[in-house]
Protein backbone atom coordinates (compact mmCIF):
# COMPACT_ATOMS: atom_id res chain seq x y z
CA UNK A 1 0.00 0.00 0.00
CA UNK A 2 1.13 3.37 -0.95
CA UNK A 3 2.43 5.44 2.55
CA UNK A 4 0.15 7.94 3.16
CA UNK A 5 1.94 10.83 4.78
CA UNK A 6 0.65 14.28 6.79
CA UNK A 7 3.03 17.84 6.24
CA UNK A 8 2.01 20.46 8.21
CA UNK A 9 3.41 23.68 7.23
CA UNK A 10 3.13 21.79 3.91
CA UNK A 11 2.87 25.89 1.98
CA UNK A 12 6.33 26.87 4.24
CA UNK A 13 9.46 26.88 2.07
CA UNK A 14 10.41 23.26 3.15
CA UNK A 15 6.97 21.48 3.60
CA UNK A 16 6.40 22.62 0.08
CA UNK A 17 9.21 21.05 -1.23
CA UNK A 18 8.78 17.98 0.55
CA UNK A 19 5.34 17.69 -0.45
CA UNK A 20 6.49 17.79 -4.35
CA UNK A 21 9.39 15.41 -3.59
CA UNK A 22 7.26 12.67 -1.84
CA UNK A 23 4.19 13.37 -4.74
CA UNK A 24 7.10 12.79 -7.42
CA UNK A 25 7.73 9.48 -5.77
CA UNK A 26 4.11 8.06 -5.71
CA UNK A 27 2.99 8.53 -2.16
CA UNK A 28 -0.09 10.31 -0.84
CA UNK A 29 0.39 13.60 0.74
CA UNK A 30 -1.98 15.15 2.93
CA UNK A 31 -0.79 18.83 2.41
CA UNK A 32 -1.59 20.96 5.96
CA UNK A 33 -2.00 24.36 6.55
CA UNK A 34 -3.86 27.29 8.29
CA UNK A 35 -4.24 29.08 4.81
CA UNK A 36 -6.25 26.84 2.47
CA UNK A 37 -5.58 29.36 -0.15
CA UNK A 38 -1.73 29.22 0.24
CA UNK A 39 -2.18 25.32 -0.15
CA UNK A 40 -3.38 25.27 -3.38
CA UNK A 41 -0.19 24.45 -5.57
CA UNK A 42 1.18 22.25 -3.48
CA UNK A 43 1.78 18.84 -4.52
CA UNK A 44 -0.99 16.61 -2.80
CA UNK A 45 -3.79 14.41 -3.04
CA UNK A 46 -5.27 16.41 -0.02
CA UNK A 47 -4.96 19.90 1.44
CA UNK A 48 -6.40 20.39 4.96
CA UNK A 49 -6.94 24.16 6.63
CA UNK A 50 -5.88 23.21 10.15
CA UNK A 51 -4.20 25.05 12.77
CA UNK A 52 -1.85 22.92 14.52
CA UNK A 53 -0.88 25.22 17.47
CA UNK A 54 -3.86 23.57 18.85
CA UNK A 55 -4.99 20.14 19.82
CA UNK A 56 -8.52 20.61 18.29
CA UNK A 57 -6.49 21.50 15.10
CA UNK A 58 -4.05 18.62 15.32
CA UNK A 59 -6.63 16.48 15.70
CA UNK A 60 -8.94 17.98 13.12
CA UNK A 61 -5.63 17.44 10.40
CA UNK A 62 -5.42 13.98 10.84
CA UNK A 63 -8.90 12.65 11.11
CA UNK A 64 -9.82 14.86 8.16
CA UNK A 65 -6.85 13.24 5.98
CA UNK A 66 -8.88 9.99 6.88
CA UNK A 67 -11.73 10.76 5.77
CA UNK A 68 -10.44 11.86 2.64
CA UNK A 69 -7.47 9.25 1.82
CA UNK A 70 -9.29 6.00 3.54
CA UNK A 71 -6.77 5.45 6.29
CA UNK A 72 -4.89 7.36 9.18
CA UNK A 73 -1.04 8.88 7.99
CA UNK A 74 1.53 6.48 8.58
CA UNK A 75 3.85 9.28 8.25
CA UNK A 76 4.48 12.53 9.46
CA UNK A 77 6.50 15.52 8.57
CA UNK A 78 6.12 18.72 10.85
CA UNK A 79 7.14 21.64 9.32
CA UNK A 80 5.23 24.21 11.05
CA UNK A 81 7.70 26.62 12.67
CA UNK A 82 8.69 30.63 13.44
CA UNK A 83 11.55 32.14 14.37
CA UNK A 84 12.22 35.11 16.30
CA UNK A 85 15.73 37.04 16.39
CA UNK A 86 16.18 39.41 19.10
CA UNK A 87 18.65 39.18 22.73
CA UNK A 88 16.40 38.07 25.69
CA UNK A 89 15.83 41.07 27.59
CA UNK A 90 14.35 42.51 24.30
CA UNK A 91 11.85 39.91 24.02
CA UNK A 92 8.44 40.59 24.38
CA UNK A 93 6.45 37.66 26.77
CA UNK A 94 4.36 37.79 23.81
CA UNK A 95 6.56 37.25 21.36
CA UNK A 96 8.10 35.00 23.34
CA UNK A 97 4.41 32.73 24.08
CA UNK A 98 3.95 32.93 20.55
CA UNK A 99 7.19 31.40 19.31
CA UNK A 100 6.42 28.67 22.03
CA UNK A 101 3.03 28.03 20.11
CA UNK A 102 3.89 27.75 16.73
CA UNK A 103 7.61 25.55 17.34
CA UNK A 104 7.07 23.82 20.41
CA UNK A 105 3.24 23.56 21.15
CA UNK A 106 2.36 22.55 17.58
CA UNK A 107 4.77 19.65 17.84
CA UNK A 108 3.46 18.26 21.14
CA UNK A 109 -0.05 18.44 19.71
CA UNK A 110 0.83 17.07 16.20
CA UNK A 111 2.62 13.97 17.59
CA UNK A 112 -0.01 13.18 20.01
CA UNK A 113 -2.70 13.84 17.36
CA UNK A 114 -0.42 11.56 14.92
CA UNK A 115 -0.10 8.57 17.26
CA UNK A 116 -2.88 8.91 18.32
CA UNK A 117 -4.57 7.89 14.23
CA UNK A 118 -1.53 5.47 14.48
CA UNK A 119 -4.17 3.10 16.73
CA UNK A 120 -0.37 1.31 18.38
CA UNK A 121 0.64 0.53 14.85
CA UNK A 122 3.97 1.37 13.09
CA UNK A 123 4.92 4.79 11.20
CA UNK A 124 7.78 7.46 11.63
CA UNK A 125 8.02 11.28 11.86
CA UNK A 126 9.72 14.09 11.15
CA UNK A 127 10.23 17.20 12.86
CA UNK A 128 11.90 20.42 12.15
CA UNK A 129 14.55 21.82 14.69
CA UNK A 130 17.17 24.49 13.92
CA UNK A 131 20.89 24.70 14.31
CA UNK A 132 20.11 27.49 17.11
CA UNK A 133 19.06 24.45 19.17
CA UNK A 134 22.79 22.67 19.08
CA UNK A 135 24.98 25.75 18.86
CA UNK A 136 24.71 28.86 20.89
CA UNK A 137 23.76 31.91 18.44
CA UNK A 138 23.41 35.09 19.46
CA UNK A 139 19.82 36.90 19.85
CA UNK A 140 18.12 33.55 19.36
CA UNK A 141 17.39 32.46 22.97
CA UNK A 142 13.71 32.14 22.71
CA UNK A 143 13.45 30.01 19.09
CA UNK A 144 16.94 28.22 20.52
CA UNK A 145 14.48 27.23 23.57
CA UNK A 146 11.43 26.44 21.43
CA UNK A 147 13.13 24.45 19.22
CA UNK A 148 15.50 22.44 22.27
CA UNK A 149 11.91 21.33 23.39
CA UNK A 150 11.10 19.77 19.73
CA UNK A 151 14.39 17.67 20.14
CA UNK A 152 13.75 16.82 23.81
CA UNK A 153 10.41 15.77 22.77
CA UNK A 154 11.79 13.21 19.64
CA UNK A 155 14.47 11.81 21.55
CA UNK A 156 11.41 10.76 24.95
CA UNK A 157 8.74 10.04 22.25
CA UNK A 158 11.18 7.58 20.23
CA UNK A 159 11.92 6.13 23.40
CA UNK A 160 8.57 5.91 24.35
CA UNK A 161 7.00 4.54 20.82
CA UNK A 162 9.98 2.36 20.00
CA UNK A 163 8.33 -0.94 21.03
CA UNK A 164 5.36 -0.42 18.73
CA UNK A 165 7.63 0.37 15.41
CA UNK A 166 7.47 3.72 15.59
CA UNK A 167 10.59 5.95 14.75
CA UNK A 168 10.41 9.72 15.58
CA UNK A 169 13.34 11.69 13.95
CA UNK A 170 14.23 15.93 13.41
CA UNK A 171 16.51 17.52 11.37
CA UNK A 172 17.75 20.94 12.42
CA UNK A 173 18.51 22.92 9.26
CA UNK A 174 21.31 26.14 9.22
CA UNK A 175 20.36 29.25 7.11
CA UNK A 176 17.86 27.85 4.28
CA UNK A 177 16.35 29.88 1.22
CA UNK A 178 12.83 29.96 1.67
CA UNK A 179 9.86 32.31 2.17
CA UNK A 180 10.61 33.27 5.48
CA UNK A 181 14.42 33.96 5.81
CA UNK A 182 13.91 35.85 2.10
CA UNK A 183 14.04 39.90 3.96
CA UNK A 184 17.48 38.48 5.61
CA UNK A 185 19.07 37.18 2.40
CA UNK A 186 17.26 40.05 -0.16
CA UNK A 187 20.95 42.12 0.33
CA UNK A 188 23.71 40.33 -2.06
CA UNK A 189 25.96 41.50 1.21
CA UNK A 190 23.81 40.15 3.72
CA UNK A 191 23.48 36.54 1.68
CA UNK A 192 26.89 36.71 1.33
CA UNK A 193 27.67 37.31 4.83
CA UNK A 194 25.75 34.69 5.83
CA UNK A 195 27.03 31.86 3.37
CA UNK A 196 30.64 33.25 5.01
CA UNK A 197 29.83 31.19 8.12
CA UNK A 198 29.31 27.59 6.81
CA UNK A 199 31.65 25.29 6.23
CA UNK A 200 30.51 24.39 2.47
CA UNK A 201 29.56 27.55 1.68
CA UNK A 202 26.28 29.28 0.65
CA UNK A 203 22.68 29.20 1.66
CA UNK A 204 21.10 25.60 1.38
CA UNK A 205 18.22 25.52 -0.61
CA UNK A 206 14.48 24.33 1.03
CA UNK A 207 14.93 21.27 -1.48
CA UNK A 208 18.24 20.07 0.18
CA UNK A 209 16.31 19.95 3.55
CA UNK A 210 13.15 18.23 2.50
CA UNK A 211 15.46 15.21 0.73
CA UNK A 212 17.21 14.71 4.48
CA UNK A 213 13.45 14.46 5.86
CA UNK A 214 12.23 12.41 2.96
CA UNK A 215 15.03 9.71 3.58
CA UNK A 216 14.34 9.79 7.64
CA UNK A 217 10.58 8.78 6.71
CA UNK A 218 11.48 6.32 4.10
CA UNK A 219 12.93 2.86 4.35
CA UNK A 220 16.59 3.64 3.71
CA UNK A 221 16.37 5.23 7.59
CA UNK A 222 14.72 2.12 9.51
CA UNK A 223 17.32 1.54 12.12
CA UNK A 224 16.88 5.44 12.98
CA UNK A 225 15.04 7.08 15.79
CA UNK A 226 15.39 9.31 17.97
CA UNK A 227 18.15 11.22 15.92
CA UNK A 228 18.33 14.99 14.99
CA UNK A 229 20.44 15.81 11.77
CA UNK A 230 22.04 18.63 11.32
CA UNK A 231 21.43 20.09 7.71
CA UNK A 232 23.42 22.78 7.83
CA UNK A 233 26.83 22.69 5.78
CA UNK A 234 28.78 21.81 8.39
CA UNK A 235 27.85 25.02 10.67
CA UNK A 236 27.26 23.15 14.28
CA UNK A 237 30.46 20.65 13.84
CA UNK A 238 33.31 21.76 11.52
CA UNK A 239 35.30 25.06 11.71
CA UNK A 240 36.22 26.22 8.66
CA UNK A 241 39.42 26.69 6.94
CA UNK A 242 40.27 30.32 6.92
CA UNK A 243 42.99 31.44 4.05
Amino acid sequence: MTSIVLITGASGGIGRALARQLHALGWRVAAVGRDAARLADVDAAVRIAADTTTPEGAALAVAACHEALGAAPTQLAHCVGSTLIAPLHRTRVDAYRDVMRVNLDSAVFMLQAWLAGLKGGAGSAVFASSVVSRIGVANHEAIAAAKGGVEALVRSAAATYASQGVRINAVAPGMTETPMTATMLKLPALREGAGRQYPLGGVQTAEQVAGTMAWLLGDAAARLTGQVIAVDGGFTTVRPLVK
